[in-house]
């Protein structure tokens, strides 16, 4: 699948769930290509955030848009033909969460749809390279995850340019993405820094002018 890179992904966990349509329909009409989709189950974050059903309506509202559906939980082997179901384009699984980590992305793989794997701020890049010729996407979490609004970890930087350089050196495709505290100040920083994928929650959604901030953080990398 061709993207036009670099790719904003708002985030709807940001979202004001009461008009989600509607704030959809404003990130659209700001040109977002993606969708990005925060799940979580209050066991492997300390936060529950909403399931596959919210994901179909999403789909549903947005056609067009890439549906990015994000597993922060346990056993996600358990869940993810639901969400294949309900409409995503790719999924992402955490490191820490999969035992089988092989084996978690061809479940997601054999869908047809793209595979991620995501890491947290304090697990070593390393851990990830066995698979690294076999997913679509790393997702480099800025921040511990569980929670949005919080502040971008200044380190994710450095971890960034080491994971251009594992992409480098053994000529893997995959995408980089930077889940976490991204925002005005630093979306431009982060994307020269090598990401491909910038999730934006609060910045967007918390906006007065969902369309317009869509629009300024869009011209900004």
């Amino acid at each position: 699948m061709n993207f036009n890179l670099p790719i904003l992904a708002p985030s709807i966990l940001a979202a004001n769930f009461l008009t989600l349509q509607s704030d959809i329909e404003q990130a659209i009409k700001g040109g977002t290509q993606w969708i990005h989709c925060d799940i979580m189950d209050g066991h492997f974050v300390p936060n529950i955030s909403y399931g596959p059903g919210i994901v179909k309506q999403v789909s549903m509202i947005s056609e067009d848009a890439f549906i990015d559906v994000h597993l922060m939980i346990e056993n996600p082997d358990f869940y993810v033909d639901e969400f294949v179901h309900a409409g995503a384009d790719l999924i992402s699984v955490h490191y820490e969460a999969c035992p089988h980590l092989h084996r978690s992305l061809q479940k997601i793989k054999s869908h047809g749809i793209m595979s991620g794997v995501a890491v947290n701020p304090a697990t070593s890049l390393y851990n990830i390279e066995p698979i690294l010729a076999d997913v679509d996407m790393v997702v480099l979490m800025s921040v511990n995850p569980g929670f949005g609004g919080q502040s971008f970890i200044e380190q994710t930087y450095q971890r960034l340019q080491e994971l251009v350089d594992l992409r480098e050196t053994g000529e893997y495709g995959f995408l980089i993405q930077v889940d976490g505290g991204v925002n005005l100040k630093n979306i431009a920083s982060v994307k020269g820094a090598g990401a491909d994928v910038l999730v934006a929650g609060s910045s967007v959604f918390k906006a007065e002018d969902i369309t317009a901030r869509v629009q300024e953080l869009s011209a900004l990398i």
